[in-house]
């Protein structure tokens, strides 16, 4: 009996997946629950696991993109797995072939000799040769058709940079088509390309991207954050955060409970346009932006508002390791209602980060450098944190969005009264 594996719905909005890579091979022995095959859809990379055990044959090519529902595979239950009698037959049979396959290139080894010996005595003289090539030559020679010169003037190439494989070496459009606009003056190393296709999420999170930026009216806000009283509550208490709670006491607890105390005070920014409406959310689902092997993904912290320092940094811990493992879920990068980014873990010093539609903000992160800067009349040293706000202006106006990320930074600078209520052993839970 062959079992139909048909794809699976990985999420409510998603009608298709693309086969990424198979594990298996067509006519593999695969076992129940095995993963055969990770399928790419546009919010995350999933496996395929098998439904039941047999051998297994192949109805889908890495790359193709299936409907969700659509047969990719067929499981052949009725068949036996490989093993004793069968696996000794199944050796020699082997042995067999590969000694007809010897003979059979050593047998093509000597015709081959043979017709090289034959074709060398054919061999016209190098005086004819460009005597032949020269009377193939016409006027059509290196001449494009009116479609392809189209596409070179599109390209801003000439005719003599394309070789022609039309008739008497005429440039036909597909020629136009594949051509390449020249590099400049080859040097002595290596010059070579390679072309490869976007997985889906890649293509989907670049149209996302795009969008955002062709839809909403984006403007990009910045203020400077001087880290010192965080510096000094993290030296003074990681080490027992750590030791108690089994988690480190970073940056990202800081930012995420600053984020929800400005929510509070600037609910505009928490809300969401849908067509003529103004969506506000009373709840505060924080998304965190984590680079992944398969690129962007972003983890979402559910009900931020609820956590305590612990909870926040166990939940970032968990969401990435699950990004980076590439086991996160679509419900886990669903939703959100604002997005915090971290560029300055690669060393970014200042960015404008893009808004995650349909959300209406996002606050950019970057790396801390100590800098010249005044305190009570004087001029110190500290380490400082360049923050940025993209907002879409639609329905924030600057009087929020400066507001915002003024409140950001009060929390940040002062973070034992705004958001440890004057308490860090029991803020911390220690």
């Amino acid at each position: 009996m062959a079992l139909e594996m048909k794809v699976p719905s990985p999420g409510e909005s998603i009608t298709e997946v693309e086969i990424a890579a198979w594990l298996v091979k067509d006519g593999d022995y695969v076992e129940k629950d095995q993963a055969i095959a990770e399928v790419d859809s546009d919010k995350a990379t999933l496996e395929l696991p098998a439904e039941a055990s047999g051998i297994i044959t192949l109805k889908a090519e890495e790359g193709d993109v299936v409907g969700v529902g659509e047969v990719v595979c067929l499981i052949d239950t009725d068949a036996k797995k490989p093993g004793g009698d069968d696996a000794s037959d199944q050796k020699e049979t082997s042995k067999k072939s590969e000694s007809e396959d010897t003979e059979k290139k050593e047998k093509a080894t000597k015709e081959a000799a043979t017709e090289k010996g034959e074709a060398k005595k054919q061999t016209p003289s190098k005086s004819s040769t460009p005597n032949q090539e020269q009377d193939k030559k016409t006027y059509a020679t290196g001449s494009p058709s009116p479609a392809a010169k189209k596409i070179l003037d599109e390209k801003g190439m000439s005719s003599k940079d394309v070789k022609g494989t039309g008739r008497d070496g005429r440039i036909t459009k597909e020629d136009a088509v594949s051509a390449t606009p020249s590099m400049g003056t080859p040097g002595s190393g290596s010059r070579g390309s390679e072309r490869k296709k976007l997985s889906m999420l890649r293509r989907k999170v670049a149209e996302r991207l795009v969008s955002a930026k062709n839809e909403t009216a984006m403007l990009t806000t910045f203020n400077e954050v001087d880290m010192t009283a965080i510096f000094e509550l993290r030296n003074q208490y990681k080490e027992q955060f750590k030791e108690k709670h089994g988690v480190g006491l970073g940056f990202m607890s800081f930012f995420t409970l600053a984020v929800v105390r400005a929510l509070e005070l600037y609910p505009e920014v928490n809300s969401m346009i849908d067509g003529d409406y103004m969506i506000t959310y009373d709840f505060k689902d924080i998304s965190i932006a984590v680079s992944g092997p398969k690129g962007l993904m972003v983890p979402v912290i559910r009900n931020a508002e609820n956590l305590s320092f612990r909870g926040v940094e166990n939940e970032v811990k968990r969401l990435a390791i699950r990004a980076r493992d590439g086991e996160i879920t679509v419900d886990e990068m669903t939703g959100g209602t604002f997005t915090i980014s971290n560029g300055g873990v690669f060393g970014s010093m200042l960015s404008t980060p893009i808004i995650n539609p349909p959300q209406s903000a996002i606050l950019g992160m970057h790396n801390i450098v100590e800098r010249a800067i005044v305190r009570d009349g004087g001029i110190v040293v500290a380490p400082v944190m360049y923050v940025a706000l993209s907002y879409d202006h639609r329905i924030i106006d600057g009087r929020e969005s400066v507001g915002f990320l003024v409140a950001i930074k009060e929390a940040l600078e002062s973070p034992e009264e705004l958001l440890m209520d004057n308490n860090v052993k029991r803020a911390l839970e220690l």
